[in-house]
């Protein structure tokens, strides 16, 4: 397995681990202090990883100030529904709807950018939609705002990933990592206040975990994407939904029943051909061909024998 995808499914992990530890705290913190101090303690990391030649002080000096701003709004708002949401449904269910962005994203990308996106590629995001409904199966049992929190976090997270894709070449990291982090502190810091609860030692160094794992997930993940082409990291995302059902099994008791798993299958599938490179799957198709049979694996040569043919004819 090439090194860049063990270090994609190494920052995964952390993520992951750092997501259990959110909803460790349910009932006891609001959302709004998870995300004050999540935020602050992110910074550790941060500091470690300042990229040689930019400045703190420079955060705010920026090219594009309204779209980083309005990136930053949309981030807070995408935290805080993530955060409401693991600390109210299952973690698997709300990965799985969190796995919607990539939708969000390609309609944003449509109507906003103008990009052209495959018919192909249309139906595995409805497929993957498709298997959302499955897993949570709105009209056949009760659903919590946590659920619509999590779409609510998977649009804005789509709308701040769009809007990354715009500045992050013409940013300083700085920026891009300052900025938002900034307005989740101020944010959170402010609503918190009402309904304060000073955090236990052990829910100070649980913060302290999230913070680091975090910070070095996020650092694994850009060593990752150095380290390999996107196509063969994206699909490593999706490794979220076992670690979902080992933790939430392990310290939440979340066992999702069989329709679920299905749903979860059904996202994972086509949420990876959505991400591999169409050559990549017309081999894997070819692969399977062959191990099929004899016949099988004649229909593909059979066509690419036609191609040179066709040309003759049209040279003729």
């Amino acid at each position: 397995m090439p090194v860049g995808v063990l270090f994609a499914l190494g920052s995964y992990a952390l993520y992951s681990c750092s997501d259990a530890i959110v909803k460790s705290f349910s009932g006891h913190l609001t959302v709004f202090e998870i995300g004050f101090f999540s935020a602050l303690f992110s910074l550790i990391p941060a500091m470690l990883s300042k990229p040689k030649g930019e400045r703190w002080r420079d955060t705010y000096k920026l090219n594009h100030p309204w779209l980083l701003h309005v990136r930053a709004v949309t981030g807070v708002l995408s935290a805080t529904m993530v955060v409401f949401a693991f600390t109210t449904i299952p973690l698997a269910e709300v990965y799985s709807i969190a796995f919607l962005a990539p939708v969000f994203v390609t309609i944003i990308s449509v109507l906003v950018l103008k990009e052209h996106v495959p018919t192909q590629r249309w139906v595995l995001l409805m497929i993957s939609f498709v298997g959302v409904l499955i897993v949570v199966r709105p009209g056949f049992r009760e659903l919590h705002w946590g659920h619509l929190a999590a779409v609510g976090s998977a649009f804005f997270g789509s709308m701040t990933t769009t809007i990354l894709r715009t500045v992050a070449p013409r940013e300083k990291r700085v920026s891009v990592f300052g900025v938002p982090t900034s307005y989740l502190i101020i944010f959170n810091g402010l609503m918190m206040i009402p309904t304060f609860v000073m955090p236990t030692p052990q829910q100070l160094a649980f913060f302290v975990a999230m913070g680091i794992l975090g910070g070095v997930g996020h650092l694994c993940f850009i060593t990752s994407t150095r380290l390999s082409p996107a196509s063969m990291v994206a699909p490593t995302q999706y490794s979220q939904i076992l670690w979902a059902i080992v933790f939430g099994a392990t310290f939440y008791h979340e066992f999702p029943d069989t329709i679920a798993y299905v749903g979860l299958a059904v996202v994972v599938v086509a949420g990876v051909l959505n991400v591999v490179p169409a050559e990549i799957r017309r081999r894997a198709v070819a692969r399977f061909a062959i191990l099929r049979g004899p016949a099988a694996a004649k229909a593909p040569a059979a066509a690419n024998d036609q191609k040179p043919a066709d040309t003759k004819k049209k040279a003729a």
